[in-house]
């Protein structure tokens, strides 16, 4: 039986908690709601305020999913009551951001501004023109997001230029050296 599995989800009572007959579980808080789908060798029973997962059998599967899922459900949890933020920084000269409406504008050096559609229960903020902060229940989706927004111009190790998450370490390569 998984480690993390054994442990119980507790929340408190600013969360709903609830057992779909499909398999799902269904987190509520103040901001919004996540559904968590479970598969069916892995079953759920709510106990007061804690969730507690038990595998239905002995498979490797199953083994496997237990841990997964109460990590899920414990991620819905810490979501919809605290949320989770990634941050992001762009460094290179002219290289800015802008919120506009639902949608993220980037200058990243190319000839035409980068538009990245902002997807629904995600919200960023530019701090500076360099600094981003995207904010959302939903961890998968907010690493999803900040991943995507690397990805139009990861920092290259040259001249460290680029998009990067804030603290990220590049490691830098020398440039060519002077001939003899």
């Amino acid at each position: 039986m998984s480690r993390i599995g054994k442990a119980p989800v507790v929340f408190d009572n600013t969360v709903q908690v609830s057992l779909t007959p499909a398999n799902e579980v269904v987190v509520k808080g103040a901001k919004s709601s996540l559904k968590i789908g479970m598969k069916p060798n892995v079953s759920a029973k709510i106990d007061g305020n804690k969730v507690v997962l038990t595998p239905n059998d002995d498979s490797k599967e199953s083994r496997a999913m237990h841990g997964l899922y109460r990590a899920l459900i414990q991620n819905a949890v810490t979501g919809v009551t605290k949320g989770f933020t990634k941050g992001l920084e762009l460094q290179g000269v002219g290289y800015r951001a802008n919120v506009a409406g639902k949608k993220l504008e980037l200058s990243l050096g190319f000839s035409h501004p980068v538009i990245f559609d902002i997807p629904e229960g995600i919200e960023i903020k530019v701090d500076k023109q360099t600094s981003l902060s995207i904010t959302g229940p939903s961890k998968e989706l907010v690493g999803q997001v900040a991943a995507k927004i690397r990805s139009f111009r990861p920092p290259e190790p040259y001249l460290g230029k680029g998009v990067r998450y804030t603290g990220e370490q590049i490691r830098r390569k020398a440039g060519k050296s002077a001939g003899k």
